[in-house]
């Protein structure tokens, strides 16, 4: 976990004494964005990958999925099959071994297949760097179709996770509603240049100090800089 040095995180608000005035949502969201940047400047994408495919693969298992198991489970998948064309030619049941520990095994694993066969038929074995054309794949959403535009293609994008929708909602940007209302929320409230390293810093921070269990919007030190008024736990929706 990093280490946050207090004094950073005191608010400073002209004319306040002691704790901020309670700041609007846009003064919210230029904090956080300022915080996150500072503690990670250029946050890597927690899931191992070479390409525009093995990150899709990645980010498709990944679904109920830790990113630890996830990248021990693709070590072994990709030396058996590096790109669409290898992987269009393993049997489904094959995959489902190799990827069993990852959850949702005979799913992902008719996912996988299916769509490195349209990959290879359709697209020369590429990664097709269109939205719709993502999500029309198998086993691919819109959560994951924007991790590979935004961290294979460089296209501003922010996938919300279960840290990033939790999080929107300790710290006033979203109610939380849906996850596709957090996305538009935060796509309002966040210029598109910060979006791709904006939605991996939030995910760090929500795994190492505003966690599930470790934090109820008053504990780490952003929900308190943003809310320091605020005393009682705050109930996020899923």
């Amino acid at each position: 976990m990093r280490e946050i040095p207090l004094p950073v995180w005191r608010a400073c608000v002209p004319g306040g004494r002691g704790f901020a005035a309670e700041m609007t949502q846009k003064q919210r969201a230029a904090l956080v964005a300022r915080r996150l940047a500072g503690l990670y400047p250029a946050p890597p994408i927690p899931l191992v990958h070479h390409d525009a495919y093995t990150l899709l693969v990645a980010v498709l298992l990944s679904a109920q999925c830790t990113d630890q198991r996830v990248n021990a489970v693709t070590s072994v998948l990709f030396a058996r099959a590096g790109d669409a064309v290898a992987m269009a030619q393993v049997p489904v049941a094959e995959i489902q071994a190799l990827i069993r520990s990852c959850g949702l095994a005979p799913q992902k694993a008719k996912a996988i297949r299916a769509l490195s066969e349209i990959l290879v038929t359709q697209y020369g074995g590429g990664v097709p760097r269109d939205w719709d054309a993502l999500e029309a794949l198998p086993g691919v959403g819109h959560k994951t179709a924007s991790v590979v535009m935004a961290q294979a293609f460089g296209e501003p994008a922010f996938p919300v996770d279960t840290h990033i929708h939790r999080l929107a909602q300790r710290w006033g940007l979203s109610d939380g509603r849906s996850v596709e209302q957090t996305e538009r929320d935060l796509k309002r409230l966040f210029p598109r240049a910060q979006w791709n390293a904006l939605h991996l810093r939030i995910i760090y921070y929500g795994r190492e100090q505003c966690t599930a269990r470790g934090c109820d919007g008053t504990v780490c030190p952003l929900c308190r800089e943003l809310f320091p008024r605020r005393r009682r736990a705050v109930v996020t929706r899923k």
